[in-house]
């Protein structure tokens, strides 16, 4: 299909569903404002806005399919009523011939499937809207999985998203909320999302670290890889057996103890999140399954590593402090960190923050709490951020959109679930181990090398930064911006953190193993100026 019959469908749809409701048609260059006028003499929609955008996206196939699921994903720019519909879309793809299917795969393996395999089901267990998957066993017995790439799906992704950049500079510039909404920011994060969903050897090497990070656990089983077979648009994994998580009536039967089930969900995304900075992004319920050979004690399964995410090291800090601050109303401290974190401008009044925050978080702490969402309390704060000029970070999306499904999961399977009650006294272990004196010696043996053989440049770079200071100092008062003061404020303590860090590496130079306190105690200073935000 060429750009001009696909761009011919995707308007036939657009007008079946009104989807021009959407647009305020004044603001539209003449053109589209010509194109779009005889809409009006046709009837007022029946259904929501919201319904008419999920059921456009479900007639314009899987690649709209999964835009929406993106947008569902991003209640900090989608209208909330949006987001609740379009979180509807389910991938339920029709699958493609396994004729095709297996030519894929002889053809990235370079073998017959025959030789490939001991046996192949060419009945897919699976299709969704770019890979589809088969059960086989191989020549040593092993069951697997095996996942291939839909054919030519590459090329009808890159065709819809260079319409749906078309269509986002359109609303960006001429509509009043395009600024506010970020639809080209929103686009791009598609398609990064979607053409890493392409390379299934990125997904392959996600999933062998997830199930390292996990190994021999008793809260989740990760599938392992069988790298021989799996090449960029070809994997084979490990099969696992297990019930869906969403199969409640089959848990019950299986004795399965819906506390400790849904208690051991969250601690594993903690853990994901704070313990090893790598976490599952894409935990909606078709991903994961329960072991019920223990119903006491069950234990988790998780597939499709896809979609995993990580955070700065500041950002762990910042965002465990900001959640126990939430949860004890220090409003104050909320909005400093939003400061000091830089997720938020300098500048930015904090009184005022404080306030805006306080207005967003209070009602919910009406409620017991058992019922406070966290993941709401999250999306709200993010939100009033927001009109502060607050940045959005995409590896904090990710976390909100996983805490979101972590747990709506977890009060299906247990509706008392207190999350805090997990999460608070996880959060202040993580930070008492964060600066606790083996972490910062950890962190000096570590890097020590490195910033040793650095630390001779110190001095000529402390000189350099004082004469940068000297002359900020002679510039006029209207010309020093609150960037330029926050460059130069940041340097300075970075500069004096280095010179801490370095003094506190030569005296222990020699001396790795037995440290005295006064020189960890200037190390641990050092290092927290260095791992300052700038």
């Amino acid at each position: 299909m060429s750009r001009i019959q696909r761009l011919s469908v995707i308007a036939r749809v657009f007008f079946r569903y009104r989807l021009d409701s959407f647009v305020d048609i004044k603001r539209l260059p003449p053109a589209l404002r010509i194109l779009l006028e005889p809409t009006r003499l046709l009837p007022q929609p029946d259904e929501p806005r919201a319904v008419r955008l999920r059921r456009a996206f479900e007639e314009l196939g899987p690649i709209f399919v999964k835009f929406g699921q993106l947008l569902s994903t991003r209640p900090d720019l989608v209208p909330g009523d949006i987001c609740d519909e379009l979180s509807e879309l389910q991938d339920n793809v029709p699958p493609y011939e396994t004729e095709r299917f297996v030519a894929i795969l002889e053809q990235a393996l370079g073998k017959p499937v025959d030789e490939l395999f001991l046996s192949f089901e060419r009945t897919p267990l699976a299709s969704a809207s770019v890979a589809q998957v088969h059960a086989a066993r191989l020549h040593d017995g092993r069951d697997v999985v095996v996942k291939a790439i839909r054919p030519r799906v590459d090329k009808l992704i890159r065709q819809d998203i260079s319409l749906l950049y078309l269509l986002a500079s359109i609303v960006e510039k001429h509509q009043a909320i395009g600024r506010r909404l970020r639809p080209r920011e929103v686009v791009e994060d598609y398609e990064q999302t979607i053409f890493d969903e392409l390379d299934l050897q990125r997904e392959a090497a996600n999933t062998s670290s997830l199930r390292r990070n996990f190994e021999n656990s008793e809260l989740l089983y990760i599938p392992e890889v069988h790298w021989p077979l799996t090449k960029e648009n070809v994997m084979v994994t490990e099969r696992i057996y297990g019930t869906p998580v969403t199969d409640i009536k089959s848990l019950k039967t299986a004795g399965i103890d819906f506390k400790v089930l849904a208690h051991r969900g969250v601690e594993i995304f903690f853990t994901q999140v704070f313990e090893h900075n790598f976490f599952h992004a894409d935990m909606h319920p078709g991903n994961i399954f329960v072991d019920t050979s223990n119903p006491d004690k069950p234990s988790y399964l998780a597939v499709d590593c896809a979609i995993m995410g990580t955070l700065s090291k500041a950002d762990q800090h910042y965002l465990a402090r900001n959640l126990i601050a939430i949860f004890r109303r220090d409003y104050q401290q909320v909005a400093e960190l939003h400061v000091l974190s830089g997720w938020v401008p300098e500048n930015t009044p904090v009184n005022e923050f404080a306030a805006a925050i306080r207005t967003v978080s209070e009602p919910f702490f009406e409620k017991p709490l058992k019922d406070i969402s966290l993941a709401m309390v999250l999306i709200s704060l993010f939100r009033t951020a927001q009109r502060f000029d607050m940045e959005v970070q995409p590896s904090l999306v990710l976390l909100q959109k996983t805490l979101l499904n972590i747990e709506g999961l977890g009060r299906q399977l247990y509706p008392e679930l207190d999350l805090w009650a997990t999460a608070h006294p996880f959060l202040e272990r993580w930070l008492q181990n964060h600066f606790n004196p083996g972490t910062l010696l950890d962190q000096l043996k570590r890097h020590g090398p490195e910033w040793l053989e650095q630390f001779p440049q110190v001095p000529q770079l402390l000189f350099s930064s004082l004469e940068q200071l000297q002359q900020r100092d002679r510039l006029p008062a209207s010309k020093r911006t609150g960037r330029t003061k926050k460059t130069f404020s940041g340097s300075r303590l970075h500069w004096l953190g280095a010179a801490a860090l370095g003094g506190a590496l030569g005296m222990s130079y020699n001396s790795w193993q037995s440290v005295d306190p006064a020189t960890l105690v200037l190390g641990g200073i050092g290092l927290l100026l260095l791992l300052r935000p700038v």
